[in-house]
């Protein structure tokens, strides 16, 4: 039994490194897509009436006391 991990071929190296550097291309669009998601979700949040509502509230000093959250 040989031990020695073997190295591959030219060719074999090559067309991983292809396939690897399209997964990386991949997951470089997906952060994208994620991100610009998240920046979406932010914005929301943002511009939320209950997120206005806690902070006039956090601004004014008056802690919530057990707010029910609606969804």
């Amino acid at each position: 039994m040989n031990d020695q991990p073997r190295i591959p071929d030219p060719e074999t190296r090559r067309l991983w490194i292809e396939r690897m550097s399209e997964i990386c291309r991949q997951y470089d669009a997906l952060n994208l897509i994620l991100d610009e998601a998240i920046a979406l979700a932010e914005a929301d949040i943002r511009n939320s009436p209950l997120n206005a509502y806690r902070l006039r509230k956090a601004k004014l000093g008056i802690a919530p006391k057990n707010e029910k959250i609606d969804a």
